[in-house]
């Protein structure tokens, strides 16, 4: 019992270690976008979001390269399906519950409902992609590998988009760089060092919090592939969650709303490509409700931002979808 009660310590201590590492890395990284001249959007989907998907990333990749046996594979593959699945409900829930409570609403400026389309297309995009690699997930053929060089190529062309949209205008201030606190505009090395620190600990915390998932689930009677696809997901999507707290606190939506939207592409394609080459890529009745569920909520995000009628209270309402998973995947595990 004193062991699980240190797991926990050890879980809560790291989460408020990734909250606070965020709080540098946010502010690092709107500054390095400022001095790279790129606009908020692609800071938000390219820059916060290539930095935080690391840990999910690599998750899957020790898993399905370096593993050993069928529930290391298992694992892997878990994961890449589990952190879309996370970041589109739990992450977007985040956001609307985080406006809910600062009671802030979504503005309704021009600005902010150009980004909204640039985020439907985005979410188009993911969709698109998304359903492909849940195909290939029922399909079985001797070349399946060869089509992770597919999601690779999808990825950087989305860069490559994203880098040529630049956001002329910008929302909210530049707070000044932490580490530079006295000057107004802060040396360009100091900001990338920033930056890159704070990831090293965001990093290291995120894996600390999964280490102590793992040693939390036998005790909670979860076996690898839930393991996989309802906890790992949630802790390795933390810093995103930490982020869009932070960013809607300081009133910067669209950086929020844009650094879910990057890290969900990335978790289209990365990891996908990384499970295609290393393993069969064949998905269980877990695996299928998982990428279902992501559909629906992906589907439900598009039609919100393509009409502009995305809210607080919709967003804060995705945490239901991955609540019912939950209780369907709880089932599934009763009755297997």
């Amino acid at each position: 019992m004193a062991a699980i009660w240190f797991n926990i310590l050890l879980l809560l201590g790291s989460a408020v270690v990734i909250y606070l590492s965020c709080e540098f890395f946010v502010n690092g990284v709107e500054w390095v976008g400022h001095k790279m001249d790129v606009g908020q959007k692609a800071t938000g989907t390219i820059l916060a979001a290539f930095g935080t998907a690391l840990p999910e990333s690599v998750v899957t990749l020790v898993a399905v390269a370096f593993g050993s046996g069928a529930a290391s594979k298992e694992l892997g593959v878990g994961a890449a399906l589990g952190g879309p699945l996370a970041l589109s409900t739990v992450t977007y829930a985040t956001v609307g519950i985080s406006l809910i409570l600062y009671g802030q609403q979504l503005p309704r400026t021009k600005a902010t409902q150009t980004v909204f389309r640039q985020l439907s297309r985005d979410q188009g995009w993911f969709l698109a992609i998304f359903a492909l690699k849940a195909a290939l997930g029922i399909l079985v053929f001797s070349w399946k590998p060869w089509l992770g060089l597919l999601f690779l190529g999808a990825y950087a062309f989305y860069v490559r988009q994203e880098m040529r949209s630049n956001q002329e205008d910008r929302e909210g201030e530049l707070e000044p760089l932490k580490l530079q606190l006295g000057r107004a505009e802060p040396a360009t090395w100091m900001a990338i060092i920033q930056t890159l620190l704070a990831l090293v600990v965001i990093f290291l915390a995120s894996h600390m919090f999964v280490m102590q998932l793992g040693q939390l689930a036998p005790a909670l009677g979860l076996r690898p592939q839930l393991l996989a696809l309802l906890l790992s997901p949630v802790a390795t999507e933390l810093p995103e969650t930490m982020n869009a707290i932070i960013w809607v606190r300081q009133g910067k939506y669209r950086l929020a709303l844009s650094n879910i939207s990057g890290a969900m592409m990335i978790q289209a394609t990365i990891p996908t490509a990384l499970g295609l080459f290393f393993t069969p890529w064949h998905f269980s009745a877990p695996l299928l409700l998982a990428a279902i569920t992501t559909m629906v909520a992906v589907a439900m995000m598009f039609v919100a931002f393509r009409c502009g009628v995305i809210s607080r209270w919709l967003l804060a309402a995705m945490a239901l979808l991955y609540v019912a998973f939950s209780g369907s995947i709880a089932a599934l595990h009763i009755v297997g």
